[in-house]
């Protein structure tokens, strides 16, 4: 079997991190694979893994012709069998660049929080929560498969005590200090909004606490979060929020920390560190992992929605308090979230299932003529999106991950 794997892009990110991850891992199971996309931070990732790498032409629009001209061709050359796409522009590109090569199926996976509607329904798609999945067949998606972010054990394995030291010495986190890592796009969409809350938090946190927060990533929302950070240390009238930016090895961040603030990926990767974790989410959600609060990260994935942006620091806060006082509590937690991650996120794991839906989807490929008729059924949905996409940009209101605005789990809260 031979796979192309498109990443929606290579710079950091939970999504095209877990694609050239799984891409490594399902070579090590005899798949030919290779990385297709347009160059970014994650290339050296890419070289690190031993991949190879195919460089896309430049989109002028998505889904871009020249692209899907480029996939077709380079399938062809290495006689490919699967073009697999990471969201919904590559996937809808590896789509059109398999409906004409007679041995060749394109496959998607979408880590965002919900599925673009115009993704057609004939395309096999593997999504990261069981919530997701069940909305897509509840919507007439009939191969539609859950594969949840794993997380590369043999990479995030422990780290050297010295390290761990030199890297808090370096954020000048003193011995004492109860340190926070949030490792994190800094996207406006889904994620600022928890940042945020954790940062005017902290500078309200009792100074017994001696906690600090250091944000790992960059994004967007840089500005909003570099102006909130200052006006936390003001109040505080000390350091108690870093931004670090982007760092291209975050595993000393996580293996530093005393507890981690995520959501999904991120999340994950911070189990592999017998951390404790508090997921965030919106709405003012923040929950502590544990025993009694794992099942529902286990279904809705780990992400949640709370009932009032106002509440989020309170609950935050009553978190931090838990687990300061209760230094058993960290150990506990830790210690189970690091079991957690071992029986059922692993990198092999999830390689095993992704070479299991390859094959189904090679062996249930639509004919030419079924996949021009599921085509053009998406047309009208996307002719929808792309006009709406039009009129929200004309208002100032535009986004820039439109489907992580809008969660299947926040939807469902709704109702």
């Amino acid at each position: 079997m031979k796979v192309i794997v498109f990443p929606h892009d290579l710079d950091m990110g939970g999504s095209q991190l877990n694609a050239i991850e799984i891409a490594a891992a399902v070579r090590d199971l005899g798949v030919d694979a290779t990385i297709f996309g347009r160059p970014g931070a994650l290339n050296t990732r890419i070289a690190e893994l031993g991949l190879e790498f195919v460089e896309a032409p430049r989109p002028r629009r998505r889904p871009s012709p020249a692209v899907v001209s480029a996939l077709r061709g380079a399938a062809t050359h290495r006689g490919a069998t699967v073009l697999h796409g990471y969201e919904w522009p590559p996937a809808l590109e590896c789509y059109l660049a398999s409906a004409r090569l007679h041995a060749t199926v394109g496959v998607s996976t979408v880590m965002s929080m919900s599925v673009a509607p115009f993704l057609p329904r004939r395309m096999p798609l593997l999504v990261g929560t069981e919530q997701i999945a069940d909305a897509e067949r509840v919507a007439g998606r009939a191969e539609v498969g859950v594969l949840e972010p794993p997380v590369d054990l043999a990479h995030n394995a422990p780290v050297p005590a010295e390290e761990v030291a030199s890297f808090r010495r370096r954020f000048e986190v003193g011995t004492r200090d109860f340190l926070i890592v949030c490792v994190s796009r800094l996207a406006r969409e889904l994620k600022a909004e928890g940042m945020l809350t954790a940062i005017s938090s902290t500078a309200d946190f009792p100074a017994s606490w001696r906690v600090r927060l250091l944000i790992v990533g960059d994004g967007p929302a840089r500005e909003e979060i570099r102006q909130a950070a200052a006006t936390a240390n003001s109040k505080a009238g000390r350091t108690v929020v870093t931004l670090a930016g982007q760092l291209m090895d975050p595993r000393p961040a996580y293996a530093a920390a005393d507890a981690v603030l995520g959501m999904g990926g991120s999340a994950l990767r911070a189990l592999a560190y017998s951390k404790p974790l508090i997921v965030q989410g919106e709405r003012g959600f923040f929950s502590l992992l544990d025993e009694a609060s794992a099942p529902t990260f286990f279904w809705q994935g780990w992400y949640g929605v709370g009932s009032d942006v106002a509440q989020g620091s309170a609950n935050l806060t009553r978190i931090l308090d838990h687990l300061v006082s209760h230094p058993e509590v960290c150990r506990t937690v830790g210690t189970m979230g690091r079991t957690l991650v071992v029986e059922r996120f692993s990198l092999t794991a999830a390689a095993r299932r992704q070479v299991e839906f390859y094959e189904s989807a090679l062996e249930a490929k639509p004919s030419t003529s079924a996949m021009v008729a599921g085509g053009t059924r998406a047309l009208p949905a996307y002719a929808r999106y792309q006009r709406d996409k039009k009129l929200r940009r004309a208002f100032g209101r535009a986004t820039t991950d439109d489907f992580n605005t809008k969660p299947v789990a926040a939807a469902r809260v709704a109702r």
